[in-house]
């Protein structure tokens, strides 16, 4: 998934104090640690220590882990890999770190506290990840939605788009107004990948599909949130989805008597009336499948993981009963098609919304074009910021 939103980062000054064997320990409440504290034979070889002390696992969060949504989603997915591997492993987290030149910093400082293992939660963080890499070789870095790697980083990613898309299927059933509305991040394939495939999945129950865009250019700004769906709704939309990471979109919803759905995690919660499923992120089976293969030597550098509803990282949840039968007939096979590949989204003819034919007929989209996508298919309303000039 991809993250490029500046933070205000709030916890550098904890990380100076180092601990014997707790991971991180002591930067704040919001740092969640697991410390486990050996205890050996006085004869016991310096070999059978090190032998059995867990392994040091740390994640790097853009956004707070309240936000019910993205970060939400990934500090979900670490208690449950220390579920998974108990006192193997020993796991903590920093929130709200910002790209750039801070996350380098936590990057090291995470290294200097003796973690083997280090996820990076945002596209953002791709570069400083990568500079941290080079100088310490002896660390394996795992960067979530970004494309460079090295002998000792790997990228991975989820495909959000199934989960845009299966929303888009209820969204173009429920809709009175045939307007759309979705709440943007950032302009990045990502992000447009996912509104496309909203309006794909919307359109493929109704044709008469219009979705309407405001971007917000952050991630987790609920303000921002706010103003841009009610703006949306204010446009004729009444039904919304969104690409950021707070719960505001839905809320806003429910409070106009509109509908929306949960987007990173399950968000019906923050608006039961006005909630009509969640796209959710489980990012617990690759966290557990990468940590395994570094326990038992198996892992290795510059590879990539896009994984789907075929995996288990995708799904859609808390459909709402308002959500007639044939709608979740017409999901569940959608759904069914994704697990087995006997569907696929991105499927030609698709053309732009200014009329260029993208995908052909009777051809597939593969990855690398989806990486890349900077059009808006026919339906959506408007230019993507700044798609001119890639």
């Amino acid at each position: 998934m991809t993250r490029l939103s500046k933070r205000s980062f709030v916890q550098l000054a904890c990380w100076g104090s180092l601990a014997a064997i707790a991971a991180l320990g002591g930067c704040s409440k919001k740092e969640e640690t697991a410390t486990t504290v050996l205890t050996l034979p006085a004869s016991a070889p310096m070999a059978s220590a090190a032998a059995s002390a867990p392994l040091k696992i740390a994640f790097a969060y853009v956004g707070p882990v309240g936000d019910g949504g993205w970060t939400f989603a990934h500090d979900n997915a670490r208690k449950a890999l220390e579920q998974e591997l108990g006192d193997k492993i020993q796991t903590s987290f920093v929130e709200k770190v910002p790209e750039g030149a801070d996350a380098e910093r936590v990057f090291r400082d995470m290294a200097s506290q003796g973690n083997k293992l280090i996820f990076g939660a945002t596209f953002g963080y791709m570069e400083p990840m990568l500079k941290a890499a080079a100088d310490l070789p002896d660390v394996k870095f795992e960067h979530a939605t970004g494309y460079k790697t090295a002998p000792n980083m790997n990228t991975y990613d989820s495909r959000t788009y199934e989960g845009a898309y299966m929303a888009g299927v209820i969204a173009g059933g429920m809709t009175k107004t045939n307007v759309l509305g979705v709440v943007g991040s950032v302009p990045i394939p990502e992000v447009i990948r996912n509104i496309d495939s909203f309006t794909l999945g919307a359109q493929s129950v109704n044709p008469k599909i219009k979705t309407k865009v405001v971007w917000v250019n952050e991630w987790f700004n609920p303000p921002k949130e706010t103003d841009a769906a009610q703006s949306l709704i204010n446009g004729g939309a009444d039904v919304l989805m969104q690409n950021t990471d707070s719960s505001a979109v839905l809320q806003t919803a429910g409070k106009a008597g509109k509908y929306a759905f949960g987007w990173d995690s399950d968000m019906k919660a923050y608006a039961p009336d006005a909630h009509l499923a969640s796209s959710i992120i489980n990012w617990a089976p690759y966290y557990i499948k990468t940590t395994k293969s570094v326990l038992d030597g198996t892992w290795k550098g510059d590879s990539r993981a896009w994984w789907g509803v075929k995996e288990g990282a995708i799904d859609i949840v808390s459909i709402s009963d308002k959500v007639p039968a044939d709608l979740k007939a017409k999901l569940d096979t959608v759904k069914a098609g994704l697990k087995d590949g006997s569907f696929v989204i991105w499927k030609g003819p698709i053309t732009s919304n200014d009329g260029k034919t993208e995908v052909a007929a009777g051809t597939t989209a593969d990855d690398k074009f989806l990486g890349g996508i900077n059009f808006f298919v026919k339906g959506v309303e408007g230019k993507v910021p700044g798609g001119d000039k890639k």
